[in-house]
């Protein structure tokens, strides 16, 4: 499986809109997008303006078809305006006998 987490810092007037277009993003993607297992929206316990967003895919082929889709681009179309990242902090195949999809 293909993991990531990514940062983004958002002002603070915006906190409610990055949660929820990262919200919807989250239940589109994992509702039509057969590779999404997971995606969460979690905000940093010491700075309310950061948020993590950490994925799981079922490989590359599937996040880059999630890259490629509309769910994806609509959150960047919006979230751009008032949030800067992603930072991406880690990502790759998660490794071991958890390595197949449940």
């Amino acid at each position: 499986m293909y993991q990531f987490l990514v940062s983004f810092t958002v002002r603070p007037e915006h906190r409610d809109d990055f949660v929820r277009a990262a919200g919807r993003t989250a239940r589109d993607s994992l509702a039509h997008e057969p590779g999404s297992h997971r995606f969460e929206v979690i905000v940093d316990a010491e700075n309310p303006d950061v948020f993590y967003l950490n994925e799981v895919y079922a490989d590359l082929e599937a996040f880059e078809t999630h890259a490629g889709g509309p769910y994806f681009g609509a959150f960047f179309a919006e979230a751009s305006a008032y949030a800067e990242g992603p930072t991406w902090l880690m990502r790759g195949n998660l490794v071991g006998d958890n390595a197949t999809a449940r």
